[in-house]
């Protein structure tokens, strides 16, 4: 089965509030792989590859995220496969 690869922009309070590790607990549980970082401007990055129906699956999460979070804004775009095993959370930008 081909997986599908998105990326994610999340806009609002989504640092210093557990929002990466968070969605790396999510997407673990949902078998995806990718990585979830911290942008300089206060925005969380989420690239997310896997079966299309669990990429679903963590955006629905991810307009909401953790507790302590407030989502304002998500934005998605379909990207190429960067190749990315299991998931994991970096400070700054995913390299390209």
């Amino acid at each position: 089965m081909r997986q599908a690869c998105r990326r994610f922009l999340v806009s609002g309070k989504v640092q210093g509030v557990w929002f990466r590790e968070s969605t790396r607990q999510v997407a673990t549980r949902l078998g995806l792989n990718g990585s979830a970082s911290n942008l300089p401007d206060g925005r969380v990055e989420v690239v997310a590859v896997g079966a299309g129906k669990d990429i679903d699956r963590l955006c629905a999460w991810l307009r909401h995220g953790p507790a302590m979070a407030r989502v304002d804004e998500v934005v998605e775009e379909t990207i190429d496969d960067p190749g990315l095993s299991g998931f994991s959370t970096v400070y700054g930008a995913r390299q390209q």
